[in-house]
């Protein structure tokens, strides 16, 4: 078999890398030529396989082939950048015109694999090692809430994905059901929830790393991608009522620098100022900051006019969320890239106004150069999410009235104090309050890689995006990667509608 070049699912010759102890998360520690027959051996080895699970996160990569793809799909977002920047590797997601040869998801795909190979270098290795019982079962736990994570991702981008579950899995692997894919994240979530440290428990060289509350909120969402309401609120409820987590006075600051492994952070990936993966940096971030003056990155993901316009009036996610030419965000002039190839304003033969020069205030991190940019800190899950997520199961469940507490907390956060904006939703009608809950979703959430999966397993897809190119009972998936088919000598098979 022709191995990848690109280190695939099937390229099982990988080569990890690991990386130092807790108190130097975010920092590469090279270990020399460890193999993976005398790797990892002893408790210290245990803790650096770990931390190498972690280390996926911040590949450029993990993020959905490293641009915000996903925030692109939906109706909250435009390729960015100027016109013609990537735009053959970004724009075909802006109007559906994705190809099984598509630039960017052969590295999704490689990137949440090699997640995956390192989860289970954790969990078949580590239980050999003769070492303190409960930090044996938490690495074993930290890896099978990231192996879910990864699988998360799979599942929703593309179906039915192979299993991998063992170090030296068969050659060739056939795609697995979407029902055992999400049968194996529940387990391994449910592993997690019984393993892990509460948050409250983990001292503060150990933040970033997965807690129970973090296992609870993601396996809440799984099934709320199932539409298991009930099974949903079993575990997002008694998270809310541990009272571990709050709402950040700013909103803002839920996605800021202010923010970071802050009380509305349930689990986020960090990272330090440095324009590298090995010097801790994570670049997602830079994608989407600023171009132009001040420099603070590459400008893609530009929030949509139909975004702009969907906010209530006088909401202050608005500006939370989209930073406009002009704007001073610490005491920095936002003053963008103003070129023939991006002229600011575009319109379409109507008049009407289609494209705006704008970016992602969400990923704003203080400074004038792209440095400071690549400590941005992602967010996976934060607690406002987990709050809505909990609105829509009780609202599902028949309890609108629990629901709209939820709700409303978020919606005062937002109003940041002035009860003449935002009032409080009192709809109890089952229907009216889901729609109200998802356009808070909207709201709260925008450009955070959430609008997409939310139009899609809601139904809500065909009717939202089908006048951007979204054909229902195709776009629902993304493609497999012709190269990924190839490697596997037809084993995996197409995604339909994709030719």
């Amino acid at each position: 078999m022709k191995l990848p070049k690109k280190g695939y699912l099937l390229g099982l010759t990988v080569i990890l890398i690991f990386f130092g102890c807790s108190k130097d998360f975010l920092q590469k520690k090279p270990q020399g030529d460890l193999t993976q027959e005398s790797f990892p051996t002893s408790e210290s080895d245990a803790l650096l396989a770990t931390n190498a699970v972690y280390a996926s996160l911040r590949d450029w990569n993990f993020n959905s082939g490293g641009y915000p793809i996903l925030d692109i799909m939906s109706d909250d977002a435009y390729k960015g950048s100027n016109t013609n920047d990537q735009l053959s590797t970004v724009g075909p997601y802006d109007n559906f015109t994705i190809n099984t040869t598509q630039d960017g998801l052969d590295r999704w795909w490689a990137s949440l694999y090699q997640g995956i190979k390192r989860a289970n270098v954790v969990i078949e290795k580590i239980p050999f090692i003769k070492m303190d019982t409960v930090i044996q079962n938490r690495y074993l736990a930290e890896a099978k809430f990231l192996r879910g994570l990864f699988y998360f991702d799979l599942v929703r981008a593309w179906g039915g994905v192979p299993i991998v579950t063992v170090l030296n899995p068969p050659v060739k692997l056939a795609r697995s059901s979407m029902e055992a894919i999400y049968s194996l994240i529940k387990s391994d979530l449910l592993y997690a929830i019984q393993n892990l440290s509460n948050k409250t428990s983990l001292i503060s060289s150990d933040a970033g790393r997965a807690s129970k509350e973090a296992a609870e909120a993601l396996l809440g969402k799984v099934l709320l991608f199932q539409q298991d309401y009930v099974n949903a609120e079993k575990y997002l409820i008694p998270l809310i009522n541990s009272n571990v987590y709050g709402l950040e006075p700013l909103f803002t600051d839920a996605n800021g620098v202010n923010g970071n492994n802050g009380i509305e952070s349930v689990f986020e990936v960090g990272a330090l100022a440095a324009e590298s993966f090995e010097g801790g940096g994570a670049q997602y971030g830079n994608v989407q900051g600023v171009r132009g003056a001040p420099n603070r990155g590459w400008g893609f993901n530009r929030p949509s006019v139909d975004l702009r316009k969907s906010f209530e009036p006088n909401d202050p996610r608005l500006k939370g969320t989209i930073i406009d030419l002009g704007d001073v965000i610490d005491n920095v002039t936002i003053s963008g890239e103003i070129i023939p190839a991006d002229p600011g304003v575009i319109t379409n033969s109507n008049g009407d106004t289609i494209n705006i020069q704008c970016y992602n205030r969400k990923v704003w991190v203080p400074g004038n150069t792209t440095i400071t940019q690549w400590a941005w800190h992602r967010r996976l899950i934060r607690y406002a999410d987990v709050l809505l997520m909990a609105a829509e199961a009780l609202n599902e469940n028949g309890n609108s009235s629990q629901a709209l507490i939820y709700l409303n907390m978020v919606r005062a956060r937002a109003r940041q104090g002035n009860n003449a904006i935002l009032p409080d939703v009192t709809v109890t009608d089952k229907n009216s309050l889901r729609d109200k809950i998802f356009l808070e979703r909207r709201h709260e959430l925008a450009l955070e890689g959430i609008r997409f999966w939310d139009l899609v397993r809601t139904g809500n897809a065909p009717k939202v995006l089908g006048p951007l190119g979204f054909m229902h009972g195709k776009h629902e998936l993304l493609p497999i990667h012709q190269t990924e088919i190839d490697i596997s000598q037809g084993t995996l098979t197409q995604n339909p509608n994709y030719n």
